[in-house]
């Protein structure tokens, strides 16, 4: 069986490899980060490595994903699933690791292995963590940045598999009217899978390159749909 990043990344990687995949703005702060599809996989090694060899997680193990919207997110994302791991984005005491940001903690204390986010554009670690809470830019950063797959568990993505998320994905690109050939800015959740599948999953499955912005401000999106030659619009 085919893992999802496998089988998400595989195509585009083969067709644009350095074309804009994702491109991330957080207009309350002012951060643009654009990625590729080349270092977005690279991302992704690095943490399924994290995840497989520090955390020492196999696959078919569960991880809780407690991330908003945003290209650090996509990243754990892809790299979780290529270590075969399943993704829950609820708080799941029984779940083998968990990555989340900080005012999340709490609700992951039962949980094992914990990686926290400071989703710092400039990659600066979380101030003041607990003694055995593991901070993700400093510990993902000494990681290789190219990843192996092992082997896939049943389930994916809170209970469903991998060909059961690809049909979801691409029957909401259908939905949505997006193409491969589409350069989408959104403003959409990633909170439950169902929105999880149609804001970020389904863009890459049918090879879009996505926009995603926080804190839209109303007039920096009406600039940017220009800018960065937006064909589709999702929220904002």
């Amino acid at each position: 069986m085919t893992d999802l990043t496998t089988a998400l990344l595989d195509p585009i990687l083969a067709a644009d490899p350095a074309g804009p995949r994702i491109t991330y703005y957080d207009d309350a702060t002012g951060e643009r980060i654009e990625l590729s599809a080349i270092t977005l996989a690279n991302w992704a090694a690095k943490t399924a490595n994290l995840l497989s060899d520090e955390f020492g997680l196999l696959p078919g193990s569960r991880v809780s994903v407690l991330l908003p919207a945003h290209w650090q997110t996509a990243a754990v994302l892809l790299g979780a699933w290529w270590a075969g791991l399943e993704v829950t984005l609820d708080a799941d005491p029984d779940a083998d690791a968990a990555l989340v940001t900080a005012d999340r903690l709490d609700d992951v204390a039962d949980v094992p292995e914990v990686a926290v986010l400071s989703l710092d554009a400039f990659g600066r670690p979380v101030p003041d963590l607990p003694v055995g809470v593991t901070d993700y830019a400093t510990a993902v950063r000494v990681h290789g940045d190219q990843f192996r797959p092992t082997g896939t568990g049943a389930a994916t993505l809170d209970g469903r598999g991998v060909d059961e998320v690809l049909d979801a994905a691409r029957a909401a690109a259908a939905a949505d009217k997006v193409t491969g050939s589409d350069r989408v800015l959104s403003t959409r959740s990633w909170a439950t899978p169902d929105e999880l599948i149609a804001g970020l999953v389904s863009m890459l499955a049918v090879g879009a390159s996505l926009v995603q912005v926080n804190n839209p401000d109303t007039d920096a999106i009406e600039r940017r749909v220009g800018a960065e030659k937006v064909t589709v619009r999702f929220g904002g």
